[in-house]
């Protein structure tokens, strides 16, 4: 297996649950974090050949590619009139362009096994608003429907393509966001009330969701996206006082 952006946040906590139930997963990532040295490969996603290099080491180090799990990314906050050219460019490019330089690269390795299987990392964001999200919900939108694409093009091959859209994570990134507010814990309080579930969801609850859409027991899931966002997209329960 594959984790894209596999050594922070989900990422390593996908890559962490996968290995406890017997996988063997690479990570790639820019940077290494708490990686495992021997099964770590450098890359940068918005480069291709970066990708192409670094997905043909990681299948020689696996053996081969039975599940890609396109999970990188980089956020951004701000409406359209805040956001640079530059943030376009770079989330566009990370992303989504990176899920596809790195599906491209996999997909022969991936048309070789009899259990292949792409997870993408969405966000709650591609299907409702939320301020000052711009940028990041127009490429999360995006991984949805290339989600959707993905899994028609790919069917004849045996391949399924599905994603799961997080709500407002308990991650270094948003840990970062909380860091910036004027009132970190005022702020934080906000996200958590804006949640059905009056809390943050864990990075430990996306990881079993992807797992379920990798694992080959999920046979008849394909082109689904499984939100994992503790009721946000659906529900509206009167605030808590």
């Amino acid at each position: 297996m594959i984790v894209t952006g596999g050594a922070s946040g989900i990422g390593a906590a996908v890559t962490s649950h996968l290995r406890e139930q017997g996988a063997d997963v690479v990570v790639l990532d820019r940077s290494p974090g708490d990686a495992d040295p021997a099964r770590f490969v450098h890359a940068d996603l918005s480069i291709a050949e970066q990708v192409n290099v670094a997905v043909d080491e990681a299948a020689r180090i696996l053996g081969g590619i039975d599940v890609l799990i396109n999970n990188a990314g980089i956020g951004a906050t701000g409406d359209v009139t805040e956001a640079s050219e530059d943030e376009w460019t770079t989330l566009w490019s990370v992303n989504v362009v990176g899920i596809a330089r790195t599906t491209k690269a996999a997909l022969p390795y991936l048309k070789m096994s009899s259990r292949a299987a792409i997870v993408n990392t969405a966000s709650i964001v591609a299907a409702i608003g939320v301020p000052k999200r711009a940028v990041y919900a127009a490429t999360k939108g995006a991984v949805v429907s290339l989600t959707y694409s993905m899994a028609a093009d790919f069917a004849e091959f045996g391949i399924r393509v599905n994603a799961v859209a997080p709500g407002t994570a308990d991650t270094p990134w948003v840990g970062r966001l909380l860091d910036a507010a004027d009132d970190p814990q005022a702020e934080r309080a906000a996200l958590e009330a804006r949640q059905p579930s009056g809390r943050l969801v864990r990075a430990d609850e996306v990881a079993l969701a992807i797992a379920y859409l990798a694992h080959p027991s999920s046979a008849s899931t394909n082109g689904t996206v499984l939100f994992v966002d503790g009721g946000m997209e659906r529900l509206r329960i009167p605030s808590r006082t």
